[in-house]
């Protein structure tokens, strides 16, 4: 086991210091096994958090993103949580003035994810199966640049149902109501 954990360990040291050495605007942790976003990236990546954009956590074992994280990497402008257990997002999140685009899919949200409403340059929003039943439709409706809000495999309710457009000026991508048998 520690073995596996020390390979993890490294691997994700690897990443950041490829991220750093070549200065590049991304940092790409998918697939590491992570339950939380390690501590100390926060120290080895001081130098270039501020010219980082774009993140990838995807399947991992996240159950939550910190304030910090958020904090730290101001800079977002794309998210990929995709795969984990997160079921809420810190109000921080507000603070990603350039955040274009958050993948949330395969994980625990029952409710959406309400900061994210108010982050004010999100155009894609991917929230596919999750156990969201509620949308918080006005708030929504206010995002000036929301242009896609996927809510694909989510037990949501017939009023999300009727937000077409023009009530709505993004796509909404939900599942057909009738599951479709598996051939």
């Amino acid at each position: 086991l520690h073995k596996r954990m020390g390979e993890a360990v490294a691997r994700v040291a690897r990443k950041v210091n490829d991220t750093v050495e070549n200065k590049t605007d991304s940092l790409d942790l998918a697939n590491c096994k992570l339950m939380t976003f390690p501590v100390g990236i926060y120290k080895a990546m001081r130098s270039v958090t501020e010219g980082i954009h774009r993140i990838s956590l995807a399947n991992n074992e996240l159950k939550s993103i910190t304030s910090r994280f958020v904090t730290t990497f101001s800079q977002l402008t794309e998210l990929n949580l995709a795969g984990n257990y997160l079921h809420r997002l810190p109000e921080e999140i507000t603070s990603l003035q350039h955040l274009r685009a958050i993948d949330l899919s395969r994980n625990r949200f029952r409710r959406f994810p309400e900061p994210l409403a108010t982050v004010p340059a999100l155009e894609t929003i991917d929230l596919e199966e999750n156990e969201i039943a509620e949308v918080p439709t006005d708030k929504l409706a206010s995002m000036a640049l929301l242009r896609s809000l996927n809510l694909r495999a989510n037990p949501v309710g017939p009023e999300v149902r009727l937000l077409v457009r023009p009530l709505v000026p993004f796509d909404l991508l939900l599942s057909p109501e009738e599951p479709v048998p598996k051939a």
